[in-house]
């Protein structure tokens, strides 16, 4: 499967392609990237990143890239990974790109496809504790914090959103 285009207000959401793996190759040779077990290797990059993008295919979801004006600004979608306890909705945004509501927008663009697509009644964001940026967009997205949820890693902050009430 081969992920559909969504458009927000400044945004198009598309499948990614191999030149966007760039961008994620800079964010894991970074230390921003220690919320996702960061800094790392290109080589480990690409094998994250190809993963996820092999989603499409195996599940019929997965990563969007995300543009504004037809500049890369970074990807929002929905990841599950083998070790994964569900499938969650994650963002990623290139430093330049921070602040600016994109990762918000973009996810709430996703979250409506998800439930249109596979009537899914909730999905749940899997944050790192000390991650407090994507905390507070977890929260901003409508999210309650669900501590009986299980995340990936002990102490994981799992967020669980509604998604009932989109169409």
């Amino acid at each position: 499967m081969i992920a559909p285009t969504l458009h927000t207000e400044r945004l198009t959401l598309r499948m990614p392609v191999l030149e966007d793996f760039e961008h994620r190759a800079v964010f894991y040779a970074s230390e921003r990237s220690v919320w996702e077990g960061g800094p790392l290797s290109r080589v480990e990059a690409w094998r994250i990143w190809a993963s996820e993008v092999g989603l499409w295919p195996l599940r019929g979801y997965g990563p969007f890239t995300v543009e504004a004006g037809g500049a890369y600004v970074g990807e929002v979608g929905i990841y599950q990974a083998e070790d994964y306890p569900e499938a969650e909705l994650g963002w990623f945004v290139v430093p330049e790109a921070e602040g600016k509501g994109y990762a918000l927008e973009a996810a709430r663009a996703v979250m409506g496809w998800v439930r249109r697509s596979f009537g899914w009644d909730e999905i749940v964001n899997i944050i790192d504790p000390g991650n407090a940026r994507s905390i507070a967009l977890g929260l901003r997205l409508g999210g309650r914090i669900d501590p009986s949820r299980a995340g990936i890693d002990p102490g994981d902050v799992v967020i669980v959103h509604d998604l009932r009430g989109l169409a």
